[in-house]
């Protein structure tokens, strides 16, 4: 037997070969791909597994960056999206089709009963599309081109998008951005902006950026009209790309105040965190703030099919201010994508997310807050539901590590771990203000037994890479 399967296995790796050559000469590098050492060519996924051409399985701890929240394959909304294939596959966004409408339906009922607004959904495909339509919200009802953001955020990288998206990195090849936002710093703890340690959050991050509008010469508002030059903050209320930071439990709240006091809107970027990442619908559920506007994407049709969204309230989207053709997308809503989308939903009504992702991120909280007691290096641990983070330092476990974070990585990405007696792969996503955080984003459903798979799996990792 090990014979015949030495020639096949020869024949794959001579294909491997060839496919990377071919993709090192005709595929654009402009992606994400070549961020890793380890370039591996996959053929098949499975709930939180997937698994490369030599059938080697990798327990994936990304979930292509929060989009399969409910895993790889999902059959209930697998069998949805061949239905539609066959009554309805496509049709003009021009025309309305009953999913679209359904679908519509529970996203606004879902937010009336949540935040207790009426309001609007309007859809798009893909997180910067949706964005750019948000931007256009608040433009129609502000007038005003200006907009805050947060250092550390990330919104997409469309030419909008990245106008209000912090890291340079994206704009630097494109030119000047007039409507580049006003960055504010965001509440990390563990790197305080305010440099008053994890364990002390008096807030004087929000407090520094409240004295600017107490002031015309602070250049943001003129106080004795509190009329603000900026038309909205844009928000993520976890950061993603930033490293799955949790903000303290109170500033937004105070955030979402001041905002109102001065007519700026308050944009809550869920493309990341919605779908119950965090162990809520919405992510800003945790944090006691009825938001302006909702952006959703990535999770609602479990990666199935391109689909993102805004909701608005109603006085900033009704027809009577947002009439037809304010916004436009070829695919913006869909046959497949909004019938996956609506499957999510179905699935989400019949299921217990708001009891299980919270009591499995705390176990998988736990497990890691062992991993930090045995590795120095591991400055920080974090997280809000199924949304983790793991900061890796130098000894001294503050100084950020990025050749560590990424050894780390491409170790996972070689296929070559062996913990629980097999030969496995491990997918790590990194993100953070300095590249040296793993942001962990595991399926939803994801059980005990894997959370200590990928404890073990990661510890052994973490080790061969020290070595």
């Amino acid at each position: 037997m090990d014979k015949m399967s030495r020639p096949s296995e020869k024949i794959l790796t001579s294909k491997e070969e060839m496919l990377l050559a071919k993709e090192a000469q005709y595929c654009s590098w402009g992606d994400t791909v070549h961020y890793a050492k380890e370039l591996k060519i996959f053929s098949l996924s499975e709930g939180i597994y997937v698994y490369d051409s030599h059938g080697t399985q990798y327990l994936d701890l990304q979930m292509w960056h929060s989009v399969a929240n409910f895993g790889y394959k999902n059959q209930y909304i697998n069998n949805i999206v061949k239905d539609q294939i066959d009554a309805l596959p496509q049709l003009s966004c021009q025309y309305l089709h009953e999913e679209k409408i359904l679908l519509a339906e529970k996203i606004a009922k879902n937010i009336e009963k949540t935040f207790g607004e009426k309001g609007r959904v309007h859809f798009n495909i893909g997180g910067a599309s949706a964005i750019e339509d948000a931007i256009k919200i608040v433009r129609n009802h502000t007038k005003k081109n200006s907009a805050f953001a947060f250092m550390g955020g990330y919104h997409g990288r469309t030419l909008g998008a990245t106008a209000i998206t912090s890291s340079f990195r994206y704009r630097e090849h494109f030119g000047h951005f007039a409507d580049r936002a006003h960055f504010v710093p965001y509440p990390y703890q563990f790197r305080c902006p305010s440099d008053r340690g994890k364990d002390c959050c008096d807030m004087s991050c929000f407090k520094d950026f409240e004295k600017l509008f107490g002031s015309e010469y602070y250049s943001l508002v003129n106080p004795k009209t509190k009329n603000c030059e900026y038309g909205a903050f844009f928000v993520e209320p976890v950061q993603a790309t930033g490293g799955y930071i949790v903000p303290p439990k109170g500033y937004f709240k105070e955030l979402k105040k001041l905002l109102d006091r001065h007519q700026v809107l308050f944009v809550d970027d869920e493309v990341h965190m919605g779908f119950y990442r965090t162990g809520k619908m919405w992510a800003i559920e945790h944090f006691d703030v009825v938001p302006d506007i909702i952006v959703f994407g990535k999770a609602c049709t479990n990666g199935l099919n391109p689909l993102s969204g805004i909701w608005a309230k109603e006085h900033l989207i009704s027809p009577e201010v947002f009439p037809p053709g304010s916004t436009h997308s070829t695919y913006s809503s869909n046959s497949i994508g909004t019938a996956a989308a609506l499957g999510v939903m179905n699935l989400i009504e019949a299921s217990d997310f708001s009891a299980s992702v919270p009591e499995k991120g705390k176990y998988f909280l736990d497990r890691l807050n062992g991993l930090k007691k045995k590795y120095p290096q591991i400055g920080d641990v974090d997280g809000l539901g199924l949304a983790l983070r793991i900061e890796i330092c130098q000894k001294d476990g503050r100084t950020p590590d990025r050749e560590l974070t990424e050894k780390i990585m491409n170790i996972g990405l070689k296929g070559k771990l062996t913990a629980a007696g097999r030969q496995r792969g491990l997918l790590l996503s990194i993100g953070g203000y300095f590249k040296n955080v793993f942001t962990l984003a595991p399926s939803l459903y994801i059980t005990h037994q894997e959370i200590d798979l990928a404890i073990d799996l990661f510890d052994e990792a973490f080790s061969e890479g020290l070595r």
